[in-house]
């Protein structure tokens, strides 16, 4: 049977036609990323890796999204998760406490630029990268890894896409999954870091990047530990194969309402319930305790940010931006919202704590419990699963109404009705309107929605 890599492999190769509900998964997927990288675009974080694309990889036949500019596939990849990923709106799944949708999808995408390949093969490779992905991250124990960030599998995941769109060999998939993995960036530091709020984060766009470096190389004979998932001691070999390939995780995409980390969804669902049910202002709000699990409290959870990033990290952050400015202000969190002293004043009165209940569900689960304190009374709310969640889903309508709030004041209408309609022309299995709107410049401004 050879060594799961291997298996893995034989998976991305062999996989045919995937079913119709499949492929329209990873079209939603694919829409929601759209919406991400818009958002990401004019970031400081995007404006550096632009920049430093065309001096590092040059020109090449890969779109940088938005932009009119082409470089090299990798450079393509890098650019465009960094922009999918800055502002920490991207799609995620709880098997893998992760984000396989910034890595894997333009990973895919930068490849077809290359040499172009139908919608079905582009949707199917796109399919199995966040099945080896999801599965690899899974096999882990994920209450005692060091951290979860998702640039230790993603290019995994992205390499595996990429060997199943070019049709490597089972063998040579194998070994850029193993390629991959051992070079993949260590991001060691997060375990103890307190400064959260920086670029790199959890190294998703190196994840892209080095997963199409990584299928390349294989495609060339290199070679890589292919054995790297078969230590019982760091790997469930059980998650890692059982189900594989009638079951797929894509379908178990979760995706945000909020460009902030998943794990302060519960508490700000929590909160805004509250704020409406009981007809409570910001001004009301005497403290806030938030009940939650241990790995929330190992973010920085500053409560006055100096970035974005940090902001993004910031459980009481986001409640304050929240409280005071309504769920639209999430969407994205935006410059601005740090300097807000309002938003800053409720932060400093909230409280967090760890309960053993909602420490035994993740990572399976991210709940939260709130109790807001007025000056006359106290109200208690718990959210387990919030939303976005595939028990509590956004819909296309969601998703689409979340798309329009990105694009409004970003990219001209005109633009925004192009990409819904190449959206829509990938549902019906046409895939040549999306890179041609991906490669058109949209015209964006640094200035614009930051």
């Amino acid at each position: 049977m050879g060594t799961i890599a291997e298996q893995l492999g034989s998976f991305a190769r062999e996989a045919g036609a995937i079913p119709e509900r499949v492929q329209q998964s990873a079209v939603k997927c694919v829409f929601d990323l759209m919406t991400a990288a818009i958002a990401g675009y004019p970031t400081p974080n995007a404006l550096a890796v632009r920049r430093i694309a065309r001096e590092t990889w040059g020109p090449g036949p890969a779109a940088v999204w938005f932009s009119g500019e082409r470089v090299m596939p990798a450079g393509a990849a890098f650019v465009n998760a960094a922009c999918a990923c800055s502002l920490d709106l991207d799609d995620g799944h709880r098997s893998a406490a992760g984000h396989p949708g910034a890595a894997v999808i333009p990973a895919v995408l930068a490849a077809l630029d290359a040499s172009p390949f139908s919608a079905q093969r582009v949707l199917l490779a796109i399919a199995i990268g966040y099945e080896v992905g999801v599965r690899i991250s899974g096999a882990r124990d994920l209450k005692n890894v060091p951290t979860t960030n998702s640039g230790l599998w993603g290019g995994q995941a992205a390499a595996a896409a990429i060997g199943a769109l070019r049709q490597l060999s089972p063998l040579q998939i194998a070994h850029a999954i193993a390629i991959a993995g051992i070079t993949a960036p260590n991001q060691s530091a997060t375990a103890y870091t307190r400064h959260r709020g920086n670029s790199v984060k959890e190294g998703i766009p190196w994840a892209a990047a080095n997963g199409l470096l990584a299928a390349s190389l294989a495609g060339e004979g290199f070679t890589g530990p292919i054995d790297i998932l078969d230590e019982p001691g760091r790997f469930d070999r059980a998650r890692l194969l059982d189900g594989l390939g009638t079951d797929w995780h894509i379908e178990g995409t979760y995706f945000k309402p909020y460009s902030c980390c998943r794990w302060n969804h519960a508490p700000i669902d929590a909160l805004l319930a509250l704020m409406a049910e009981h007809r409570i202002a910001a001004n009301d709000i005497v403290g806030i305790e938030v009940e939650t699990f241990s790995r929330a409290l190992t973010l920085a959870n500053e409560v006055a940010p100096s970035t974005l990033e940090g902001a993004q990290y910031s459980i009481p952050f986001c409640l304050g931006i929240a409280a005071t400015r309504g769920a639209s202000a999430l969407l994205p969190l935006r410059d601005a919202s740090l300097a807000d002293m309002d938003a800053i004043g409720v932060a400093r009165r909230v409280r967090m704590s760890v309960t053993p209940e909602f420490d035994a569900m993740f990572p399976a689960a991210v709940p939260g419990r709130i109790r807001v304190a007025t000056a006359d009374r106290t109200f208690t709310n718990t959210v387990t699963t919030p939303k976005g969640e595939p028990a509590n889903p956004m819909t296309w309508d969601d998703i689409d109404a979340k798309f329009q709030a990105i694009v409004k004041g970003r990219i001209a209408p005109f633009v925004a009705g192009e990409i819904r309609g190449a959206i829509e022309a990938l549902r019906q299995g046409d895939i040549r309107a999306l890179t041609s709107v991906l490669a058109a410049s949209a015209r964006m401004e640094r200035t614009s929605g930051l």
